[in-house]
């Protein structure tokens, strides 16, 4: 039994190390933190540590959004060297995004784990079924439109963002490919926005979980030093070193594709995150 169970752990330790690499290349190659990987590696992990089910998914979240700090940071300035980054928009988006973060924290204070898996169901497939059978007609505008509805998007991402643990790459990348803009572009913006999302949303995920981890006190892996509220210091360990390392290379293959291949990866990419969390909340 005993070395069943380390051999249990030693192959998810080579599975979370596997996940770190394969979320620093998403980070880069499709402009997203590579929350969709983190946080199903993450729930099992936590699963075999015996972290209770009624925080195990916030648990997963709060984790995953920190992790995507490092990533998006180094994913952001391999996109921005390349001059792919519109900052114009990042600037109109910056204070609602932020405010949309820490709604979303709020609730996932509150939230049950269906809620998690549903945002992430719903989002991921919508983007997916866009990227790989819309057409060119399929659109909102020709541009990005004016500042009002621009804050009112900023401000959506921003809270479902927060709930699914993800960085908002997929979308912001679907909000502005429906207003002409260039998938590259998108991608290479989204990165950027990463960065907005993921600072304020650990800090809001902390705050949120702190006092219902206290209701944990025999679970040691969710006491300090170990974990901080809803973020995983193991998570942390195990995952950024990877994925840090592989961001810049992802984000130089995402220059290297066709427009068509980059969107038909993306698309094939999203609609597995929804599947898998549709088997998760529906199985």
């Amino acid at each position: 039994m005993h070395d069943a169970s380390l051999l249990e752990y030693a192959w998810l330790l080579v599975a979370v190390l596997a996940a770190g690499a394969l979320t620093g290349l998403l980070a880069g190659v499709f402009g997203v933190g590579g929350g969709a990987v983190a946080v199903p590696i993450l729930y099992e992990l936590f699963r075999l540590l015996e972290v209770p089910e009624a925080v195990r998914m916030p648990l997963c979240v709060g984790t995953s959004l920190a992790i995507i700090i490092p990533t998006s940071i180094r994913s952001f300035n391999a996109h921005r060297a390349k001059g792919a980054v519109d900052l114009s928009i990042l600037r109109v988006w910056a204070v609602p995004v932020v405010v949309g973060v820490v709604m979303g924290s709020v609730i996932a204070r509150f939230a049950p784990a269906a809620v998690f898996m549903a945002v992430f169901v719903l989002v991921a497939g919508v983007s997916g079924i866009r990227l790989l059978f819309g057409k060119d007609s399929w659109r909102l505008g020709d541009d990005i439109p004016g500042r009002p509805v621009m804050v009112g998007y900023g401000w959506l991402i921003g809270v479902l963002s927060a709930l699914m643990g993800i960085g908002g790459g997929q979308l912001s990348s679907m909000f502005m490919t429906f207003y002409n803009r260039p998938i590259h572009q998108a991608i290479a913006t989204s990165s950027g926005l990463g960065i907005l999302i993921s600072v304020p949303g650990t800090v809001g995920y902390i705050l949120a979980g702190w006092p219902r981890m206290a209701d944990y006190p025999e679970v040691a892996v969710l006491q300090p030093p170990l974990a901080l509220g809803y973020v995983s210091l193991i998570g942390l360990v195990l995952f950024i070193p990877t994925s840090t390392m592989i961001a810049p290379m992802g984000a130089r293959l995402a220059h290297s594709l066709s427009k068509r291949r980059l969107e038909a990866a993306f698309g094939i990419f999203l609609l597995l995150v929804s599947l898998r969390f549709a088997v998760s909340l529906f199985g």
